[in-house]
């Protein structure tokens, strides 16, 4: 005899761990939590990306450095290592005992590549569907690598092939991901990136600010890249006359990686070296909420780029933004009033844009998305591809 109940639709997220902690983290575990509010779900987490001695920020691997939890209702499993064993076993066992519907992969990195492989293969030997969030074709580091960029080219189309859908953080990548990973037939779905709104000021905690209150305090956040134009902000900073800087102030907040020095050498140089604030590590959570409290604008000139967290971490406060129009930028940040647009590389014109951002100081601005939003993006791409299931979250189970 059989009878019908229902059960809540069963997702696993696949992503990144606090171990090795970055924005696609924050953005890992937003996204298991917003979804718990609609399905069931479960994440394993990516604990040991690869060997820490090979990873730019190697002196920071392991610190207690968020606040970072998953909702009471989702199910961790915290985590797999880049060399298996015995992590992996583990894995495997919790991903069968969840018996997910669907598996959200996020991919950023090729160092994921083999685990992913393995355990979409088996998500789908259990009757999971496997959905790709792309963040980025390739991490920047390592499409300068020879190996990396030809390890990802050969093996990647093997895990692409498993999948019956795809995430996109704008229609500008479409073109070069289906170049790269060959996405097919499958629906692929713009999804926009939510505020990241989990830095919020603790009780008693103090903003983060050298500048007097008299500056406009421009903030420069994230790790100390090639790709994210520190030097050019130096360059404008540093071309503002002399009976005009004392409305400014810089702070710039990251950690270099990639062995990137050029930003680092320019400030020393800088001839207005007494207005910057320089740390250069990655900080706490805490300490993220603390400098963008004290932050009157905030300057990314990245020069390229396809999501950036620290985007959404201004826009989460309601900051004056202003980006260069590379990527994904001009897209993800369409609606925030908030945004100034600049040309890549072009000292001129954001030296223009920060006097644009000065006289905005003050004003606050709203997200254009939301968590809910992005629930409800997924839900509708879930549909596209099973549209046997009840994306509302809800399916009916047959009991014998």
């Amino acid at each position: 005899m059989s009878a019908s109940e229902n059960r809540k639709l069963r997702v696993c997220v696949v992503g990144a761990g606090t171990r090795f902690l970055s924005g696609i983290t924050v953005y890992n575990f937003g996204l298991a939590n917003a979804m718990s509010r609609r399905y069931q779900v479960s994440t394993i987490l990516m604990r040991q990306l690869l060997p820490t001695i090979l990873y730019p920020g190697r002196e920071r691997v392991g610190m207690s450095l968020t606040r970072l939890r998953h909702d009471p209702s989702v199910r961790e499993f915290d985590g797999v290592d880049w060399f298996w064993i015995p992590s992996m076993l583990r894995a495997l066992v919790f991903l069968v005992r969840q018996r997910p519907d669907f598996i959200v992969f996020m991919w950023w990195t090729g160092t994921v590549l083999h685990s992913y492989i393995l355990l979409a293969l088996v998500a789908r030997l259990i009757g999971a569907r496997v959905l790709i969030d792309f963040h980025e074709i390739l991490d920047t580091g390592e499409s300068r690598l020879f190996f990396a960029q030809s390890y990802v080219k050969l093996v990647a189309p093997l895990f692409v092939g498993l999948a019956s859908g795809f995430v996109i953080p704008c229609e500008e990548d479409r073109p070069l991901l289906e170049k790269q990973y060959a996405l097919g037939t499958s629906p692929v779905t713009v999804i926009s990136h939510p505020p990241l709104d989990h830095y919020q000021m603790a009780e008693g905690q103090v903003m983060r600010r050298e500048a007097p209150e008299s500056c406009c305090n421009l903030l420069f956040f994230g790790t100390i890249r090639p790709y994210k134009g520190l030097e050019t902000l130096i360059a404008a900073f540093d071309s503002i006359p002399e009976d005009e800087i004392e409305r400014y102030w810089l702070t710039v907040v990251g950690e270099s990686w990639e062995g990137w020095t050029l930003p680092l050498e320019l400030i020393a140089r800088s001839r207005y070296r007494d207005r910057i604030t320089l740390v250069n590590r990655y900080v706490h959570d805490d300490e993220v909420a603390a400098f963008f409290t004290g932050a009157d604008a905030v300057v990314l000139p990245y020069h390229r780029s396809a999501i950036s967290g620290p985007v959404h971490v201004a826009m989460a406060h309601g900051l004056p933004l202003v980006i260069t129009s590379v990527g994904a930028l001009p897209s993800t940040t369409a609606g925030y009033r908030g945004q100034i647009l600049v040309p890549p590389q072009d000292v001129d014109a954001l030296r223009s844009a920060i006097a644009q951002a000065a006289a905005m100081r003050g004003q606050r601005f709203s997200h254009p998305n939301s968590w809910d939003d992005m629930v409800r993006d997924y839900s509708a791409l879930i549909a596209a591809v099973a549209p046997d299931r009840d994306t509302t979250g809800v399916m009916e189970e047959v009991v014998t």
